[in-house]
């Protein structure tokens, strides 16, 4: 095909009948020129008009199975919801809900009632609050408690998440000002008492979920930085992280922190408790009430969808056994390895793989040290990139010359489809 062979955009686009066939179009012969120009044959312009009005309409954020042995997966949307979590998250989204109306007095109520029960409940807490994500939790702790004045905190605490989230640049935009105490490695208690002076808002613990410091190292506990806080009259504010509320080895829950004398504490919906992004504040009453009252709860709170997902997971822990069973993050946390074996034998044996031992992490920066004993189907490497442009797409993990298929994260239900994926990527190598 020439230059002068192509139709018109008017003329390819007339071809279907589609309110976005102009502009497909108009792309497809843009692409076909570049083709032409550069001596390759652009193929049948009909057939590259269909697959682009295809993709147009293609869902950019889809359900895919992570088989890559991290549970907490950031870049996989982290935690995948409880069955109850979605059922509350469907009721509440097919029509109008008392999201802001008081059902008892029949005037307008606030949408932080809804989890804050079962939140104080859970953690013991005098009253709860809930935001976007944890960073919106700090953030607004820091701006309603401590604008214009000092937040006393560790260096080794300053830390970094993912997607370059830094304590210290928080800090800046909430409108506090930083003092760091102690060194990288070796903080105490005194070092905190040191700081403190009529400037000083709060005292700042940051739990290290992401990294570990061993060897020469120190940090004060809890406890101690509570019995500092006493004294001078400051609120303590314990930034979590991951949020976990059942006991995790290495993993303070809220109740902890608060019993410990936190006056807040802060945490994620969406990491070791396995229910959607959310930011969970808790403590006391008072303290909770200035987070509420200031401007930028608003611009950082939840929606509807948001707090029924969270209320359906929540509700869940009011029975340990069931949360243990029912949220998909604990189950796989606690899954023993001879179940796993099973399902990467299954899978195997479905798909004409081989068996191969693993290792899984937990993720979303929880845990950095804990390995779970884990296996996965081993396969071909040359299949991982056509498995991720499957339907669903399968993302594994290339280790050895292998595509690695790690079944500590896909659950029994999954293996059929991701047989499927195996067959449909073989096929389309061959075709290739």
């Amino acid at each position: 095909m020439e230059l002068r062979d192509l139709p018109s955009v008017d003329e390819l686009a007339r071809t279907v009948d589609d309110p976005l066939a102009v502009d497909a179009a108009r792309r497809v012969i843009d692409a076909a020129r570049g083709e032409i120009r550069a001596g390759r044959d652009p193929g049948d312009l009909g057939v590259r008009l269909l697959e682009e009005l295809a993709a147009a309409r293609e869902p950019r954020l889809r359900r895919v199975l992570n088989a890559t042995g991290v549970i907490v997966h950031t870049n996989l949307g982290r935690a995948p919801l409880p069955e109850a979590a979605l059922e509350r998250v469907a009721e509440i989204a097919r029509g109008y809900s008392n999201l802001e109306y008081d059902l008892g007095g029949g005037t307008r109520g606030s949408r932080q009632d809804h989890c804050a029960d079962v939140l104080r409940r859970l953690t013991g807490a005098e009253a709860a609050l809930v935001v976007n994500n944890n960073a919106g939790a700090v953030l607004l702790a820091l701006a309603a408690l401590a604008e214009g004045r000092e937040v006393v905190v560790s260096r080794g605490e300053l830390i970094e998440i993912g997607d370059g989230f830094r304590i210290p640049e928080v800090l800046a935009r909430s409108g506090a000002r930083l003092v760091e105490v102690g060194t990288t490695n070796r903080t105490r208690a005194s070092d905190f008492e040191r700081a403190i002076g009529d400037e000083t808002a709060l005292l700042l613990r940051v739990h290290q979920s992401n990294f570990r410091v061993v060897g020469f190292a120190e940090q004060p506990a809890t406890a101690e930085l509570a019995e500092v806080a006493r004294r001078h009259s400051v609120p303590l504010v314990d930034d979590l992280g991951s949020g976990s509320l059942l006991d995790l080895p290495g993993e303070p829950t809220a109740r902890e922190a608060l019993s410990a004398g936190a006056d807040l504490v802060c945490f994620s919906g969406d990491k070791l408790l396995g229910g959607p992004q959310a930011g969970i504040v808790v403590g006391r009453a008072d303290l909770v009430d200035r987070l509420r009252k200031h401007p930028l709860q608003r611009a950082l709170r939840a929606d509807k969808l948001t707090l029924a997902a969270l209320e359906g997971t929540l509700a869940l822990y009011l029975d340990p056994r069931r949360a243990l069973a029912e949220v998909p993050v604990l189950h796989a946390l606690h899954e023993p390895a001879e179940a796993v074996l099973a399902r990467a034998e299954r899978l195997a044996s479905l798909v004409g793989g081989t068996v191969e031992e693993t290792v899984a992490r937990v993720g979303g920066g929880a845990l950095p040290l804990a390995e779970l004993a884990s296996f996965a189907c081993a396969l071909e490497e040359e299949l991982a990139a056509p498995l991720r442009h499957g339907h669903p797409p399968v993302v594994g993990i290339v280790r050895d010359g292998r595509c690695l298929l790690d079944c500590r994260t896909l659950a029994e239900s999954d293996l059929d489809e991701a047989a499927a994926a195996v067959f449909a990527a073989r096929r389309s190598g061959r075709g290739a």
